[in-house]
């Protein structure tokens, strides 16, 4: 990938969106009087990043962060106040549902008219229609208006279109939180197509589960500026750190990554901590690494109170090495919660699982906290802490993160 070429920068980019006391004062600014904003507020501020051709990007932060302008920057649907956006391929951009649709306008002649509008010829566009047709599934709403849809007939119609041609680059924003799952799972798929054939991905979206699956590179935007620039798993391992220090006072929050690869994210406010964390068979004293599919195994804790604690819950969750969760719980889920701690105290715990899961590799992380998740009273939180391998020497074969307890029933019908 870092052969292919840059086919989108973007220099020193800055976006400010001013206020002032009156139209007249707007104008005369425009016509270039000495008269300025009674307020300017930078919500793009200084952006420098590039993609090359290929690429999967996608762009994460909270609501306010400035990711969908960004988009509307790279898009060209809005100017920068400073700075360069240069873009050297075509981009089929969903950033709005319906936008550039008129709510009076059957799909069908939406189609038509914002087609025309993506730059299709005439005739192109009657030659995509049944494909489009076919893929936005609404049936006879698709010769309705557009005023008679839901929102997830709008997303259906939109993406349809969007994605009618493979593009050089696809923008996509929000739109796959939209509607049934069935057509969500069905444009996903789409977009993974697009990417395994070549198409440049920029994706916002706030399911960090479709990131990690979806994306090789994640930009995590904050206040208009560039955060963190990265592998997915360091890039939201901090980002959910970061959630977690606005929830809370001042955590430290600390990124390595181990010798294997994975990366190894740790933050807290030391209310509690962790001192210890091993897996183990049952039993016996020294920890394990290597684990066969379907032993059972102990991941044995070991917490020091370093401050009076009202309440504390420990979580764990497991992982596949792509970060996608495969198991997770806490005390809060399970009616555990240890209430009156006082600082000195020593907390043992035993989680104790069978281990059916596939051939691979996988980190078991922790969360000690007060409620139901790290975001309200983060004490010591760690992601992957520790890695362990799955193997299998008995039993059938089986693919997947997942040993089901399923068998064939198998007979062969005796024909009249």
């Amino acid at each position: 990938m870092q052969d292919a070429p840059i086919i989108l920068s973007l220099t020193g980019v800055t976006k400010t969106f001013s206020v002032y006391r009156s139209n007249i004062s707007r104008l005369f600014h425009w016509l270039g009087l000495p008269i300025g904003p009674r307020e300017a507020t930078d919500v793009i501020k200084d952006v420098t990043f590039s993609v090359r051709k290929g690429e999967s990007l996608a762009l994460i932060g909270q609501n306010g962060a400035g990711k969908s302008t960004l988009l509307k920057l790279i898009t060209g649907t809005m100017a920068p106040t400073r700075g360069r956006v240069d873009v050297q391929e075509s981009i089929s951009a969903i950033l709005e549902l319906g936008l550039g649709f008129n709510m009076e306008f059957t799909g069908r002649e939406n189609v038509r008219q914002s087609g025309g509008m993506m730059g299709l010829a005439p005739d192109r566009i009657e030659a995509l229609m049944p494909e489009i047709e076919a893929f936005a599934e609404i049936g006879e709403y698709f010769d309705k208006t557009l005023r008679t849809y839901s929102s997830g007939m709008q997303a259906r119609l939109s993406f349809a279109l969007a994605t009618a041609i493979r593009p050089e680059i696809l923008i996509v924003d929000e739109v796959l939180s939209v509607g049934d799952a069935y057509f969500q799972h069905k444009s996903f798929a789409r977009i993974r197509e697009f990417r395994d054939s070549g198409t440049t991905i920029i994706l916002v979206t706030h399911s960090l589960g479709d990131v990690r699956e979806l994306c090789e590179r994640v930009i995590l935007v904050d206040k208009g500026a560039i955060v963190r620039d990265g592998p997915p798993d360091e890039v939201i391992d901090y980002y959910n750190a970061m959630v977690a220090e606005k929830e809370n006072a001042k955590l430290s929050i600390e990124q390595r990554r181990r010798k294997d690869g994975w990366l190894h994210t740790e933050f807290g406010d030391g209310r509690a901590r962790m001192e210890s964390i091993d897996l183990f068979r049952p039993g016996e004293t020294q920890p394990v690494s290597v684990v066969n599919v379907g032993e059972v195994v102990e991941a044995r804790s070991r917490i020091r109170i370093m401050r009076d604690t009202p309440e504390l819950v420990l979580g764990h969750r497991i992982t596949d090495r792509t970060g996608h969760v495969v198991w997770g719980s806490n005390t809060w889920h399970t009616g555990q919660v240890l209430d009156g701690l006082n600082a000195g105290e020593v907390v043992v715990s035993k989680l104790v699982f069978p281990c059916d899961l596939g051939p691979g590799t996988y980190a078991l992380s922790f969360g000690l906290h007060s409620r139901d998740n790290h975001l309200e009273d983060c004490y010591h939180k760690a992601e992957n802490q520790i890695v362990f391998e799955v193997i299998r020497t008995r039993g059938p074969v089986f693919i997947g993160t997942s040993r089901l307890q399923a068998r064939f029933e198998i007979e062969v019908a005796v024909s009249a």
